[in-house]
């Protein structure tokens, strides 16, 4: 399983434009390889390097299992969870100071999940214990 994005290259900089500096659009992305018992997608983007612990960016679940790309600007169709601003949908790199480390996470589900658009990254998390068919992750950085 793979995911990738045309504006940056895993391990690299994430462009201004996708993040709090710019015009904080999410940036596209890509997938590959799903697994063929997959009947659903999971998305997390989340900072492990915020002062106060990880910050959650882009919660999404319950994206179709078919799914091979993520246009930029555009949610995924699915269920959009609450992110660390608080609000449901994408939320760009926004780092207090130093260098920071964007972790974009993709899971392969053999099931839907049954979450109110209210739940947070713990309340995915817990819901996709012992349901991930396969995942994958790739890496974008920024610094303001």
């Amino acid at each position: 399983m793979k995911i990738s994005s045309s504006a940056f290259a895993d391990g690299s900089a994430i462009p201004a434009k996708y993040t709090c500096d710019g015009s904080d659009t999410s940036p596209p992305l890509a997938f590959a390889d799903s697994p063929s018992n997959a009947k659903s997608l999971a998305l997390i983007i989340d900072d492990p390097d915020a002062p106060g612990g990880t910050f959650d960016h882009w919660i999404v679940w319950n994206i179709p299992a078919n799914t091979t790309a993520i246009a930029e600007g555009k949610g995924p169709q699915g269920v959009a969870g609450k992110n660390g601003f608080g609000k449901n949908g994408y939320g760009g790199p926004c780092p207090p100071s130093g260098e920071h480390r964007y972790f974009f996470k993709l899971y392969a589900l053999d099931t839907t999940l049954n979450l109110p658009a209210a739940s947070t990254k713990s309340d995915l998390e817990k819901a996709m214990k012992g349901h991930t068919v396969g995942q994958a992750q790739m890496v974008g950085k920024y610094k303001r």
